[in-house]
């Protein structure tokens, strides 16, 4: 098969799922990155020929893609497009999320060829921090070129996946919905950069309804306003952290 153009296609609130996405398709050459995160999100291409490649990537929320990356992505039109599905977890498990983006990129029609299930750092806590590391980009990386060679030898053939039909429950956001602390400056970075328009671009407060706890927010800030700063928190993200200490390691499907 003969690549005509390469297409990293991610929503990554915190940018590890986006991480993840640019390691793989490095080795397809130089790929054109859609960025679906921002609730604002214009993708410059929304339909992929027969000879595009798509390497898709989205986080996972409770064992599930969530809900509001789902509806970006079917917005996107493949025409047996191949592509390479991945999803990142924060070392807890991926459960039915990489089954469900593969299905759902395949209802698209999107041609599946490749899959990977792959540690990030957490959004809570110090799970895993640090990750994606240089040794999980390099297996992201290896697994590309396996991926290529397969296309290159004419295979277009799914892996199994590994999950379940129904669904479990889950795809929403979490129950953490960030402070803003008198230190804002009000640059408006917060909610520019919101994946929900969930904060005020006056008041710069969080609506809880709207809030999906992604932490993008407190990531970005530049004066450190945006936190999560609060007892409840920080009793949860200790527990959490210390029971996901294990170090986990992505695993690949092609």
């Amino acid at each position: 098969m003969k690549i005509a153009h390469v297409y990293g296609v991610f929503f990554s609130a915190t940018g590890t799922s986006g991480r993840g996405v640019k390691a793989v398709a490095s080795a397809f050459g130089k790929a054109e990155l859609l960025d679906l995160t921002r609730f604002d999100a214009r993708p410059a291409v929304t339909e992929f020929g027969p000879e595009d490649l798509a390497v898709f990537g989205a986080p996972v929320y409770g064992g599930r893609i969530y809900k509001g990356a789902a509806e970006r992505f079917s917005r996107l039109k493949g025409n047996d497009t191949p592509c390479i599905v991945t999803v990142t977890y924060g070392n807890r498990d991926y459960d039915d999320a990489l089954l469900e983006l593969t299905n759902l990129v395949r209802g698209l029609g999107f041609k599946p060829v490749a899959a990977a299930a792959l540690v990030g750092e957490h959004t809570y806590g110090d799970i895993q921090k640090g990750r994606p590391d240089q040794s999980d980009l390099g297996g992201d990386a290896a697994f590309g070129r396996k991926v290529l060679a397969k296309l290159q030898g004419g295979d277009f053939s799914c892996p199994q996946i590994p999950g379940n039909r129904p669904y479990k429950e889950g795809g929403n956001g979490g129950k953490f919905h960030p402070l803003t602390a008198e230190s804002c400056v009000q640059c408006g970075l917060c909610a520019r950069e919101c994946p929900e328009g969930a904060i005020d671009p006056e008041t710069f407060r969080v609506n809880p309804d709207k809030c999906i706890a992604c932490f993008r927010c407190i990531r970005r800030c530049p004066v450190h306003a945006k936190n999560m700063d609060t007892p409840e928190y920080r009793e949860f993200a200790a527990m959490f952290t210390e029971k996901l200490a294990k170090r986990k390691e992505n695993v690949y499907f092609w």
